[in-house]
């Protein structure tokens, strides 16, 4: 079996990050995993934390907010704005930090999802450009591992998945 590909890169200067990431499943499958709460909630959360869709409206001007959750119960929210969507190839976002009561943050990030299919495996190319430099250095570290590890959820989930087709 051949290495999956797995390119992570972070561009300061230009305030970006690229991460690039190819699974052994169905364009199809990869695009539900990324855009239904119910998938995303399974691997979007780093272990030991958990996720929790609050809700979803997947559509352009559509949102969803949503939970990081730690053992001890602390919730980190998030929202996430939909700006584009071109069904099964593409989808950007605006996601931003924000308070359970959905008051974001001032600066977020811009997300473009780009996701193709060959020979049996779907790549995942996905640009982040942060608003600020200063947010990008506040949660590189813990976004790169985090990152990583959520990836790594995923290809588990999607094996699973894919078996039950």
């Amino acid at each position: 079996m051949s290495e999956l590909q797995f390119d992570f890169t972070v561009d300061k200067a230009a305030k970006m990050v690229y991460i690039t990431r190819e699974f052994n499943a169905s364009q199809s499958l990869v695009w539900d995993a990324f855009t239904k709460a119910e998938l995303i909630d399974q691997w979007i959360a780093p272990k030991p934390m958990t996720a929790k869709t609050k809700y979803q409206d997947f559509k352009v001007g559509g949102k969803r907010f949503y939970a990081m959750i730690s053992p001890d119960g602390q919730e980190l929210w998030a929202i996430q704005e939909y700006t584009s969507i071109t069904p099964k190839t593409n989808f950007k976002m605006h996601n931003a930090f924000a308070d359970k009561d959905e008051n974001p943050e001032p600066h977020g990030s811009e997300w473009d999802h780009t996701f193709s299919e060959h020979n049996g495996k779907t790549k995942v190319n996905i640009s982040i450009y942060n608003e600020s430099l200063e947010r990008l250095e506040r949660v590189l570290d813990g976004f790169t591992q985090g990152m990583k590890m959520s990836l790594s959820n995923l290809e588990n989930l999607l094996q699973t998945l894919s078996r039950q087709r």
